[in-house]
């Protein structure tokens, strides 16, 4: 299976993210298991994009250095114009703490505390005040207003989700990364997210990247970049989710199809 050319960026827009040449090794020697292969993207500022792909396609691992939370073996990532190549880790943990946000399918809600203890959290640990307006407009969409005064056991999960996505965006990060956000939500709850993170790239101008293996949750996105092998072999805009279906089925033929690699050396 060939690589497919890097997405071009719209004209006039910044990208958000952009990675460049990724490669990723897990171990070394005869060993080593490359999870990224050269994958250069971008993820334009505004936009929702989905990232799929089967198990091992590297769709996780792209998202985690995209967002630095694992470093790249070549390459580099930039975020929000700032390169990740060489910086220090106490400078990756600002770049983190000040213009990424994070959503996980684990909600990684602190039990002891508040909706709205939780919500600030990243904030409190910043040192930093909230802007009260954007707060209150953070709230008003994720629709937890009556819910703020409630620690996570007395939540639904749909409703810890949200949580857990007004933290992300309560900092108004450059960009939010979210890992199979509602992999732990039956179809209701899965769509109130969904909905919610449609509505910040809509009416916030806010970038969301979502790792993600169903092609309804897709369906909400601007964009699907699809990965298989550690490559990015296709992209699909303005998805549906018969259309993510049939791409998805598309790249699982070619790759049956395609005959086995040489062995190096």
């Amino acid at each position: 299976m060939t690589q497919s050319p890097a997405p071009s960026p719209v004209d006039g827009v910044e990208p958000a993210a952009r990675a460049s040449g990724l490669t990723k090794l897990y171990g070394a020697g005869e060993a080593a298991v490359r999870a990224l292969d050269h994958v250069s993207v971008d993820f334009l500022r505004g936009e929702f994009t989905a990232v799929m792909g089967p198990s091992g396609s590297g769709k996780s691992t792209l998202m985690h250095c995209l967002a630095a939370l694992d470093t790249v073996t070549e390459g580099d990532v930039v975020i929000g114009g700032t390169s990740l190549a060489g910086m220090s880790d106490k400078a990756l943990t600002t770049l983190r703490r000040d213009q990424v946000g994070f959503v996980f399918q684990s909600f990684n809600l602190v039990p002891t505390l508040t909706a709205r203890e939780n919500i600030l959290l990243p904030l409190a640990i910043a040192g930093r005040e909230p802007d009260e307006t954007w707060y209150d407009t953070v709230i008003t969409a994720v629709g937890l207003a009556d819910r703020l005064d409630h620690r996570p056991a007395e939540l639904s999960g749909g409703q810890q989700q949200r949580v857990a996505s007004a933290r992300a965006l309560v900092s108004r990060p450059s960009i939010v990364f979210a890992d199979e956000p509602t992999g732990n939500l039956d179809s209701v709850a899965s769509a109130e997210v969904l909905s919610f993170l449609r509505r910040s790239v809509d009416e916030f101008d806010q970038t969301v990247v979502m790792v993600t293996h169903d092609p309804l949750a897709a369906a909400y996105t601007d964009r699907v970049i699809f990965l298989a092998d550690g490559r990015v072999v296709d992209e699909l805009r303005h998805p549906t989710s018969d259309s993510v279906l049939a791409r998805m089925a598309a790249i699982q033929s070619e790759a049956m199809s395609a005959p086995p690699a040489a062995p190096e050396g």
